[in-house]
C-alpha cells in the first residue's frame, strides 16, 4: 500500500482519488479552495462533477499542502495554468523519494513549456511522470474500462505509477516520448473544440471526421518537429484521446465549440461552460508555436482566427476547403 496524495478536488482528481483507493492505497486529496472541500466532506460526493460517485469515507479531504510530505506519489490533477503556482507551493513538503504524476493536458502560456518541463523547473529533485490519454473522469470514477500512457524520462519512475494505479478497470502502458505524450494531450483539445464548432454549425459526420483526420495529421507535425516520435500519434494519447474528446458530451472543449458554432462569441461560451476549457488557452499556445517552429497548421491557424479574431466559423471553413492542392501523405508520416 501506497500513500498518494492527489492536488487537486475537481472531477479527474476526484475520479483518481476514488480509483486508488479502490486499489488499496491510502488517498488523500488537497485543495486550495476551503468551501469545495468542505462540501466534498459533507456530501462525500462531487455533486456537480460526479454526481453519484461516493468519495470513501477512508479518502482524506483538506486544504493543507503539509499533506504532501507523506506522499509515495503526488499526483497534480489541477488546470494546466495552475501547475506552475501548485508546484511553487507544494515546494519544500517533498520527501526524497516521492514520485511525481500529472495528468494535466496543456502548455505554459508565454513560456511554451511542457507541464512536465514546468513541474521539473520547480521540483527537480523527484522525477516525474505523465499520465495521459482517453479518460473522461466521469467514465473513470464508474470504473468503465479505460486504458492510460505513463511517460516519464525514468523509465523506473514510470513504472512504479503503472503497478500503483493498473487495476481490472485501468489499464496503463508505458512509454519513454514524453514530449509526443504530453503534445498529443495538449493540442487535441484544440482539435476537439474544431470538432464541436462543426456539430454547432450543423456540417455532419463527414466533416468532423477530415478534421479530426488532418487534425491529427498537423498535430504530429509539429510534435515532431519538438522532438516526439510518430508513432506516439497514433497511439491511446495521440489519436485515441483525439477521438474521445471530438466526440464525447463530457468534452468540454467539444461542448464549447457547440456553442461557438451555434452562434455564441468565443469568450463568452468559454464563460458558460462554467468549467476550465483547455483547448481555448492550447490554440493560442499552438498558433504561436506552429509559427515559431515553422510547421503549418492550418486548422490550428483557422481556430486562432475565430477564438482570438471574432473570424466567423462558416469562412474559417471556407478557408480549410480552398487552401492549394495537397497531397495527402506529408513527409512527416515517413520519419
Amino acid at each position: 500500500m501506497a500513500h498518494i496524495v492527489i492536488l487537486g478536488s475537481g472531477g479527474f482528481g476526484v475520479a483518481l482519488a476514488v480509483t486508488a483507493c479502490s486499489c488499496g492505497h491510502q488517498v488523500s486529496v488537497w485543495s486550495p479552495f476551503a468551501p469545495e472541500i468542505e462540501t466534498l466532506r459533507a456530501d462525500r460526493e462531487h455533486k456537480k462533477l460526479l454526481p453519484g460517485i461516493a468519495i470513501q469515507p477512508e479518502i482524506e479531504l483538506g486544504t493543507d499542502i503539509a499533506v504532501a510530505e507523506k506522499a509515495d506519489l503526488l499526483l497534480f490533477a489541477v488546470p494546466s495554468h495552475a501547475i506552475r503556482q501548485t508546484a511553487q507551493r507544494v515546494a519544500g513538503h517533498i520527501a526524497p523519494h516521492c514520485t511525481i504524476a500529472s495528468v494535466a493536458k496543456g502548455v505554459e502560456d508565454e513560456s511554451f513549456l511542457r507541464l512536465s518541463q514546468v513541474i521539473e523547473q520547480e521540483l527537480p529533485q523527484n522525477p516525474v511522470v505523465v499520465l495521459s490519454g482517453p479518460s473522461h473522469a466521469e467514465e473513470v470514477a464508474r470504473g468503465v474500462p479505460t486504458s492510460l500512457v505513463a511517460a516519464s524520462k525514468s523509465g523506473q519512475a514510470a513504472e512504479y505509477v503503472q503497478e500503483l494505479l493498473m487495476g481490472p478497470n485501468l489499464r496503463i502502458y508505458l512509454n519513454d516520448d514524453l514530449v509526443g505524450v504530453e503534445l498529443g494531450g495538449a493540442l487535441k483539445n484544440v482539435i476537439a473544440l474544431a470538432a464541436g464548432i462543426s456539430d454547432g454549425m450543423g456540417l455532419g459526420d463527414n466533416t468532423k471526421a477530415a478534421l479530426m483526420t488532418r487534425g491529427l495529421s498537423e498535430i504530429a507535425r509539429l510534435g515532431v518537429k519538438m522532438g516526439g516520435r510518430i508513432d506516439t500519434f497514433a497511439g491511446l494519447t495521440g489519436v485515441g484521446d483525439l477521438i474521445v474528446t471530438c466526440t464525447s458530451m463530457h468534452s468540454r472543449n467539444r461542448r464549447c465549440g457547440l456553442l461557438i458554432g451555434a452562434g455564441t462569441p468565443a469568450e463568452q461560451a468559454v464563460q458558460e461552460i462554467g468549467m476550465t476549457v483547455e483547448g481555448y488557452r492550447s490554440t493560442l499556445v499552438a498558433y504561436h508555436l506552429s509559427q515559431k517552429m515553422g510547421v503549418e497548421m492550418p486548422i490550428t491557424e483557422q481556430m486562432y482566427r475565430v477564438l482570438y479574431e471574432g473570424e466567423d466559423c462558416k469562412k474559417a471553413i471556407a478557408n480549410l476547403m480552398t487552401r492549394p492542392k495537397k497531397d495527402e501523405t506529408e513527409q512527416v508520416w515517413f520519419h
